[in-house]
């Protein structure tokens, strides 16, 4: 696993003791021995993660991390705090300032680079979507960030605890910011968390008579819950336990006798970058949807209509069946842009856009053509039957005026529509839709406001 880790620390024994230990792990190493110089380096170097001291000259790890999670450009990266500060009170206060986690030193060899390994891996699947989501669509990472700390909606928490007298003890200590569902039964829990909208899952590692990695494993290989973070509840000494739980995507851990407020403020923690992940893939179905979606109308866009004709086109082909197109051009539009003007005018295209979707049916493609073109495409439909929906359409545009709330007015508007089909000897989807676009040339030097099919 290669990564770039950023050392920080002001003691130059630790940060050699720590830089040998990552490069034994084939990690590269950035170091840095004050905080000013660890928010130079993450501003202007790519970092994976960051071990940060707490005791600095100047500003302090809390402040450094502070500083860190606040800027839209370093928010994402996991933040480690190590230090020989043991007490619960540092470490909330570690995990309030936006630290991912809290390690005292001495530090633990295997807790660390299984630490190190298991947010590395969190960043990669973040980096993914943040950089896919980038590419489509310019996402603004302050906007992303506003709202998304955890605290602003009650958190969803599903406990796996045995012990009744442990989920009561828990319960109660997070009652202030999440709701929890607590069971005893795992496999009861399992299907739980696949049916409802979770934001953490807090496993008792002293289930009775069962293996609570087993659970976790299972959590993670389902598709419904395998981004769902989870907290594993360990007594103090079982480092196998936690190795082995964060190689298996366990997100987190916290030490029997439990403190409260650092139960509170691991558990924000993770309902807080669940909601950021959630928010990227959530921006990403968006985008992808932005991508082929008309603005204006709320219809398929023509770079959709190019790419997916060629589908329906070969398949009708392969199939044998019948596939009809029809092109639809509103009667004297620019006379509508020029009288009352282009928001009437815009008024005037979503209008036709719904009239366009009350007509279709199910299975018909209806797509912005561009300007005031739109091109239905109907998948087993003969051009009789193609020719009889473009009438109902036809009618519907003509029936009713439309209410322009721009300009004050009603408007009659009329449409002209041309229409082919495959079995009129069309060999490529785009020899279907010029034989449609001349049908309705046809249509409108005709008079307009008619159907038009092309010849055979």
């Amino acid at each position: 696993m290669t990564a770039r880790i950023l050392v920080v620390d002001d003691i130059p024994a630790n940060l050699k003791l720590l830089e040998a230990r990552l490069l034994a792990e084939y990690f590269d190493v950035l170091t840095a021995d004050d905080g000013y110089k660890a928010l130079s380096i993450c501003e202007n170097t790519s970092v994976d993660v960051i071990l940060l001291d707490v005791m600095m000259p100047g500003i302090d790890g809390f402040e450094v991390c502070e500083r860190l999670k606040t800027n839209p450009r370093t928010a994402h990266i996991p933040v480690v705090m190590v230090t020989a500060l043991d007490q619960p009170s540092d470490r909330v206060r570690g995990l309030k300032a936006g630290a991912d986690d809290f390690l005292t030193k001495p530090v633990n060899d295997l807790q660390l680079i299984s630490r190190v390994k298991s947010l590395v891996r969190l960043k990669t699947l973040s980096d993914e979507l943040r950089m896919r989501a980038d590419t489509a669509h310019n996402i603004v990472l302050e906007d992303m960030l506003k709202g998304v700390d955890g605290r602003e909606e009650v958190g969803q928490v599903l406990l796996v605890d045995s012990r009744a007298s442990s989920q009561e003890r828990i319960v109660r200590t997070l009652k202030p910011v999440a709701r929890v569902t607590a069971m005893s039964d795992p496999q009861a829990a399992l299907f739980e968390a696949a049916e409802n909208p979770f934001d953490l899952v807090i496993v008792n590692a002293a289930i009775d008579e069962y293996d609570p990695l087993r659970l976790c494993s299972q959590l993670r290989s389902l598709e419904r819950t395998r981004f769902l973070p989870m907290l594993l509840v360990t007594e103090l000494g079982a480092d196998e336990v936690v190795v082995r739980a964060l190689d298996l995507g366990v997100n987190d851990y916290i030490v029997r006798p439990i403190d409260p407020n650092e139960l509170v403020a691991r558990t924000l923690t993770q309902i807080k970058r669940k909601r950021y992940n959630d928010r990227l893939r959530m921006s990403l179905r968006q985008t992808i949807e932005l991508a082929v979606t008309d603005a204006l109308t709320g219809l398929h866009n023509r770079r959709y209509l190019d790419n997916h004709l060629k589908v329906l086109f070969n398949r009708a082909s392969a199939r044998s069946r019948p596939l009809s197109v029809c092109i639809t051009d509103i009667d004297r539009f620019k006379a509508v842009n020029d009288t009352y003007g282009h928001d009437a005018g815009d008024e005037v295209l979503r209008e036709f856009a719904a009239r366009i979707r009350s007509t279709v049916r199910g299975a018909d493609l209806a797509c912005r053509y561009g300007g005031e073109e739109f091109v239905l495409v109907m998948p087993d439909t003969d051009a009789v039957s193609a020719a009889s929906i473009a009438e109902r359409l036809r009618d519907t545009i003509e029936r009713s005026p439309f209410q322009l709330k721009a300009a004050g007015v009603a408007i009659n508007i009329t449409a002209s529509l041309g229409i082919s089909s495959n079995i009129m000897g069309a060999e490529t989807p785009e020899q279907l839709l010029k034989q449609a676009d001349r049908a309705l040339y046809e249509a409108k030097n005709a008079g307009r406001n008619r159907v038009v099919a092309a010849a055979a």
